[in-house]
């Protein structure tokens, strides 16, 4: 069933830097309270959604044209690390809200900018139906929209995957138009003939509610329709900026585990008799474990930081040297990311002993999210056009996946 979430009144309006983050890190340390809890429950975090939409927060992207503070990618990169940490259910959520920010950013009309950019400032989020199952590969899309007798257009389709519809007041909907080139159709969430269907069942990122999108002769306006195939026919940092904010949560998703494997084996941990040691924390190897854990951590943490600079850097002078080398950057950090959170939450175990077994104490979630967060964009393609690129010079290709 399509579930929307009341719009709120209206939201903070972020100013700055130093705000956005004093923001997101006193929201981080809320939504840690119960996050082993609502996942154990599979309880979806709507209340926590309307406190991150009245924070403001989803709103620091928005052009200062439009009222927004227009933050630098580094800046939405450490919210974004920082709500991971604390629960990486909540980082995923809105990661489609900010990418389709920037699709509207990069070829919205005037119009549309201003009417849906006034929304995102109120609090209002965006969601997305953009993947499909069953198609040939992850980019073969059979959503149609077709030009309707009476004017506008009608969308009809099936969507899987649809992380932030459930919570969603817009679904940007990834679409074929009539030439068959690629468009993104803005459709508030209660249209008729839009069905969210809660049906995720995923192993990890459980609160995600990452179900369906069933789209069955949806009218939309032809105002409502950005022409997405635009943005990569030059140098783009599209794709740059929606990769970088999945490595910001798999880096978070690494910091989490490794901040709770501290705690757990300072306070609750036995150290193995052989060590001669009164507490685990003291144990030599134990020790030696963590410090190879805490560089894991912090190289995916530096070359996210790197990486997020490499945007900010390219953006004001774009062109396809300074969009390969921000591209490149990205998959390089992503790579690291993505290993450092697979070993974090697998050494969780390791460090911590039997008792961190216990399913009653929900640590195995740590490891359920990164192995299901990490399958988004497998890092051995990421690999070949970093090695092409060192190797021989040859620019990573323009897609929204790099």
């Amino acid at each position: 069933m399509t579930e929307i979430t009341e719009r709120p009144a209206t939201a903070h309006v972020i100013a700055d830097a130093d705000e956005a983050l004093a923001v997101a890190a006193r929201l981080a340390t809320h939504f840690a309270t119960d996050a082993a809890g609502r996942d154990a429950r599979r309880e979806l975090p709507r209340a926590e959604l309307d406190t991150l939409s009245a924070s403001g927060l989803l709103g620091i992207s928005v052009p200062r044209a439009y009222g927004g503070a227009d933050l630098p990618t580094s800046v939405v990169v450490e919210v974004f690390r920082l709500l991971a940490a604390a629960d990486p259910n909540i980082a995923q959520i809105p990661h489609s809200h900010f990418v389709y920010v920037n699709a509207l950013r990069q070829n919205g009309t005037e119009e549309l900018q201003r009417y849906l950019f006034s929304e995102v400032l109120a609090g209002r989020r965006f969601g997305n139906a953009q993947s499909e199952a069953g198609t040939k590969h992850v980019q073969d899309y059979r959503t149609r929209l077709r030009a309707h007798p009476d004017g506008g257009y009608v969308l009809d389709g099936v969507k899987h995957y649809s992380t932030g519809a459930l919570f969603a007041h817009w679904i940007p909907v990834l679409a074929k138009n009539d030439d068959d080139r690629i468009v993104v159709a803005y459709v508030p969430a209660d249209a008729e003939g839009l069905t969210v269907v809660d049906d995720w069942d995923g192993m990890g990122q459980r609160t995600t509610a990452s179900g369906s999108v069933r789209l069955d002769g949806v009218r939309v306006p032809a105002n409502h329709v950005v022409p997405h195939h635009l943005t990569f026919t030059g140098p783009q940092l599209y794709g740059a900026r929606a990769q970088i904010l999945h490595t910001a949560i798999d880096a978070g998703i690494a910091r989490g585990a490794l901040s709770e494997a501290v705690e757990f084996v300072r306070t609750r941990s036995r150290p193995w008799f052989e060590a001669g040691v009164e507490h685990a924390a003291d144990d030599p190897l134990t020790i030696q474990r963590f410090g190879e854990l805490e560089v894991t951590v912090r190289a995916a943490e530096a070359l996210l930081s790197v990486a997020a600079e490499a945007i900010d850097r390219a953006h004001p002078d774009l062109d396809d040297d300074s969009a390969a080398a921000a591209s490149i950057a990205v998959a390089t950090a992503k790579v690291a990311a993505d290993r450092a959170a697979l070993e974090v939450t697998n050494a969780l175990f390791e460090v911590s002993g039997t008792r961190s077994a216990l399913d009653s104490l929900n640590l195995h979630r740590h490891w359920r999210n990164a192995r299901t967060h990490t399958l988004h964009d497998p890092v051995r393609w990421k690999l070949q056009h970093i090695g092409r690129y060192i190797l021989t010079g040859t620019p990573p290709p323009r897609h929204g996946v790099l």
